[in-house]
């Protein structure tokens, strides 16, 4: 018995298509605005960088608190000051967090709004969708 594309899709409970009818003019100017192949490659970088949550937990407290130094970021986000300097040393290199030098202390904070603008609105996400509550 021959199963059509859309049997396959049922019985394999995958998305997709149950006739294969591309909108050529849809897909050309798709196409058109589409990131690169280096800016995805930069975006899922960034989103790597995101995917500790104990680096989510630094954001954030960079994000309520503005600027901070090592100790207050690891007593507010409760990991340890290694943890932080590690995450601040990839964060910064990334360009998401910038940090200032006062004499022997060195200070962090969001690198700007875009930033500020992402954490933001990542984090409405996951109230909306319900997997955490305000």
């Amino acid at each position: 018995m021959k199963m059509s594309i859309a049997d396959d899709a049922e019985v394999l409970g995958l998305d997709g298509c149950a006739v294969r009818n591309v909108d050529a003019g849809r897909v050309s100017a798709a196409r058109e605005r589409l990131i690169s192949a280096e800016e995805a490659d930069e975006l899922a970088a960034c989103f790597r960088l995101l995917g500790d949550p104990k680096r989510v937990r630094i954001l954030y407290v960079l994000l309520e608190a503005g600027e901070l130094c090592v100790c207050d970021i690891a007593a507010a986000a409760e990991v340890s000051e290694t943890t932080v300097s590690q995450a601040m040393r990839l964060l910064r290199t990334a360009g998401i967090v910038r940090n200032r030098r006062d004499g022997r202390m060195i200070y962090y904070r969001l690198d700007d709004a875009h930033v500020r603008l992402l954490l933001d609105v990542s984090k409405e996400h996951v109230v909306h969708e319900g997997v955490v509550e305000r």
